[in-house]
């Protein structure tokens, strides 16, 4: 499964992606990492119908994951879920603005975070799975 990871610091990408490992839990499949510093590219990837979970930098700059999480469940036809990196406890309430489907607060916890990204893989393959007639 590709995994999108989106912040404009290189060293909070790496954090991430190190969180999150090469197999967050042992019942998903193996991640490959997708990373991105800027908020055009993160939307042209979630566009492309290629990332099956996107973990979005609340701090970014020039946009934080917060307005590129809302902009991309307003926008994009079967978006991805979204994991919103959060500084503050107290930006709980603009992430459920944004529409994001998880939410994980700095300082992070590797173990958290891979649990979160390992639902939400969960939660994307169970979403693509044929209905029965």
């Amino acid at each position: 499964m590709r995994v999108l990871v989106y912040s404009d610091d290189a060293s909070t990408r790496e954090e991430i992606r190190l969180a999150i490992g090469r197999r967050p839990a042992p019942d998903v499949p193996l991640v490959e990492i997708v990373e991105s510093a800027t908020p055009p590219a993160v939307l042209k990837h979630l566009d492309s119908g290629e990332i099956d979970v996107a973990v979005l930098d609340g701090e970014a700059v020039p946009a934080g994951g917060m307005g590129i999480s809302r902009q991309a469940k307003d926008e994009i036809y079967d978006c991805p879920p979204i994991c919103l990196i959060i500084a503050r406890r107290d930006d709980r309430w603009l992430a459920n603005w944004s529409r994001a489907d998880a939410v994980v607060p700095r300082p992070l916890d590797p173990v958290v975070l891979a649990e979160t990204v390992a639902d939400l893989m969960r939660r994307r393959a169970a979403s693509r799975l044929p209905t029965p007639r």
